[in-house]
């Protein structure tokens, strides 16, 4: 298909508002996870089983898409997420108790991953000259969808709405992207255009630099989405605005994405790595340390910090390693999701256990929980709850620093490396 019957643009939007639906349920489900918790009974465990589904559905979706996306074609797996996420969304919205909460959120997590595994090659596919910057402007749906959501959350609280009904708001923009996706033409993805075999493409997955930044993966994935979907579990405690602090978070990441092409083009993709792992590391430091307003100015350094994580660890990939193509995009995105799946789980029940051990020996968490404000037990629970979030994000703080030391690493490594490989169609005569 001639690129002139692309609607490069159209495709573009309509991409962007596929990610708007994927971070806007990130940003609802962060902050009505108290109120689930509260409506249904759930424990911090069992919470952090239902938020780490949507990332457990994410992973599975993102790597079997990345793996079928040439073969079906991208406009197909973003049908397909259409569906996915129509029906999470309305079986969250009648939802009864943890397991229609599970399955819900693991639908909806399987719509996100589908669309990333689609849109992530597509944005490539639309701007190979540009992918870089074209993805941060792409991603940065992902923190104005949370930024978005949060305000959700916060507005329609204040005016005592049901969380229902701050779960219905999602519905708008994704019939509105089902309904672009479904009429619009596609082109296909790079590799294919390219000519690039499954034997190039499968010797570029195991090539050592992939690997390294699949390790770096779960670092960065950890480090934004982990801290950004739990601050206001971690912090409802030590601030009455806990929800704010991650809308700030996610408004300073849309912010800078939107600039992100002459930064990517003055330090190189390495170095913004570089540059955020630090500024991520001050950032929770600040958000575990702090007190009153001093925890928004630890917002404002993290959401700087993890701005530029996912993005331009899939550009990275995309402009040095081009022959792993779609596949080894959807790799990087699938890994990166199933380490906060797992690090969600095992941070919820070590977070269960820092606050039983701050009760009283044999204390039960549920009759705490089930407490009168006010009371002996409900302020006992309050200061075993003020005490656990900022601990959980100490324990985090480890891994940004390790990042700080891969990507000085990396940087020293692709000084000697040559210029990105470019795939060209006209080269092989596709």
């Amino acid at each position: 298909m001639p690129s002139n019957e692309i609607p490069r643009q159209q495709l573009f939007t309509a991409s962007c508002l596929a990610l708007l639906v994927t971070s806007l349920s990130f940003g609802i489900r962060a902050g009505i996870l108290g109120k689930l918790g509260t409506d249904f009974n759930l424990n911090a465990s069992e919470l952090g089983t239902i938020a780490a589904t949507a990332f457990w559905g994410f992973p599975l979706a993102v790597v079997i898409g990345g793996i079928i996306v040439d073969i079906v074609g991208m406009k197909r797996l973003l049908e397909m997420a259409f569906i996915f996420h129509l029906a999470g969304i309305i079986l969250t919205i009648t939802a009864t108790g943890y397991w229609s909460l599970f399955l819900s959120t693991l639908l909806i997590g399987i719509a996100n991953g589908t669309v990333e595994a689609a849109c992530n090659p597509l944005v490539a596919s639309l701007f190979p000259n540009n992918k870089t910057t074209k993805l941060n402007h792409f991603h940065l749906w992902f923190p104005g969808g949370i930024f978005i959501g949060t305000l959700i959350v916060f507005g329609l609280n204040k005016l005592g709405v049901s969380w229902q009904i701050e779960v219905a708001t999602m519905l708008i923009p994704t019939l509105i992207y089902g309904y672009l996706f479904f009429k619009l033409k596609f082109p296909v993805t790079e590799r294919v255009a390219a000519g690039v075999s499954n034997k190039q493409m499968y010797l570029a997955l195991l090539s050592g630099l992939f690997l390294f930044m699949i390790i770096c993966m779960f670092g960065t994935a950890i480090t934004e989405l982990f801290t950004a979907q739990w601050i206001d579990v971690l912090l409802k405690n030590v601030t009455d605005n806990a929800i704010l602090i991650l809308t700030l978070d996610t408004g300073v990441m849309v912010v800078g994405r939107a600039f992100a092409g002459p930064i990517v083009k003055r330090i190189s993709p390495q170095g913004v790595l570089l540059m955020s792992a630090i500024l991520a590391s001050i950032g929770i430091y600040l958000l575990g340390h702090s007190t009153g307003n001093m925890i928004f100015a630890g917002a404002l350094v993290f959401g700087m910090g993890v701005c530029y994580f996912w993005p331009t660890m899939l550009g990275f990939v995309s402009e040095n390693l081009p022959r792993t193509g779609a596949v080894g995009m959807n790799l990087m995105g699938g890994v990166g999701m199933l380490s906060v799946a797992l690090y969600t789980i095992i941070m919820g029940k070590h977070y269960d256990a820092l606050v039983a051990a701050k009760l009283p020996a044999g204390a039960d968490l549920a009759l705490y929980n089930k407490a009168p404000a006010g009371s002996d037990m409900a302020n006992a629970l309050f200061e075993a709850n003020k005490a656990a979030g900022p601990a959980i994000l100490n324990f985090t703080l480890m891994i940004p620093l390790a990042l700080i030391v891969a990507f000085i690493g990396l940087n020293l490594y692709m000084r000697g490396r040559k210029r990105p490989e470019i795939l060209a169609a006209a080269s092989v005569g596709h």
